[in-house]
């Protein structure tokens, strides 16, 4: 009795089997063009994928990137005009931009955002560092830290400590005493004293074999009340 219970169970499952590769064919037999056209036109999207990539885009990435030399040859020789502008004959970081974009690489708004901030145009520095989203946290808190420079030039200390608060809170090293010390000089500007003692305090803490740490007592005693 239990094999032939077993042999009725066997023979069920046979035939749904068998009624699913029926319907299964069916389906690739009425929709047959269809589906070749489907597979016809994956491929030939991936292809032409692949030869833009190869035949365009790396062509004009490293196009780009020779572009760039002559501007970040200027820029480590510190003329942060011509490492910006150009000469006429080689390409700035501004015109890299303009003509490649990020081809050249996301560093690309870094460096031109460096070079306005050392040129004084402070508006144009934080427009560039903000597009910066490189993913090297040092370079990407130092960028964050640049913007808050940027807004001491402009004088918005608010938005200036604001940004090195934030720089310190991504470089989590030896930076971030740096930052913590810009944060708190710009709080004494607001005349913060206590949002002041709590960067100097964190320095003193936490980072005490930093540079900015030697002398942090001085500034503690400054903003103590």
């Amino acid at each position: 009795m239990a094999k032939a219970k077993i042999s009725e169970t066997e023979a069920a499952r046979q035939e749904n089997l068998e009624q699913t590769i029926s319907k299964t064919d069916k389906f690739f037999s009425e929709n047959k063009k269809t589906l070749w056209g489907i597979l016809i036109g994956a491929v030939v999207i991936a292809l032409a994928v692949l030869a833009y990539v190869k035949f365009i885009y790396q062509p004009k990435v490293e196009e780009a990137m020779e572009q760039a030399i002559a501007a970040q040859n200027n820029f480590q020789a510190g003329n942060f005009e011509l490492a910006l502008k150009g000469d006429g004959n080689t390409l700035g970081f501004e015109q890299v931009i303009e003509d490649y974009g990020k081809k050249a690489g996301k560093s690309m708004f870094f460096y031109a955002g460096l070079c306005e901030l050392q040129l004084g145009n402070y508006d144009s520095a934080i427009s560039y560092l903000r597009k910066y989203n490189g993913k090297d946290e040092i370079l990407a808190a130092r960028a964050v830290a640049c913007i808050g420079d940027a807004y001491v030039g402009l004088e918005q200390y608010a938005e200036a400590a604001k940004s090195f608060e934030a720089a310190a809170s991504r470089a989590d090293n030896v930076f971030a005493a740096q930052y913590l010390f810009k944060a708190g000089l710009a709080y004494e500007k607001l005349a913060d004293k206590k949002a002041a003692l709590k960067c100097y305090k964190t320095i003193e803490d936490k980072y005490p074999q930093s540079i900015e740490a030697y002398d942090i007592q001085k500034y503690i005693i400054r903003v103590e009340e």
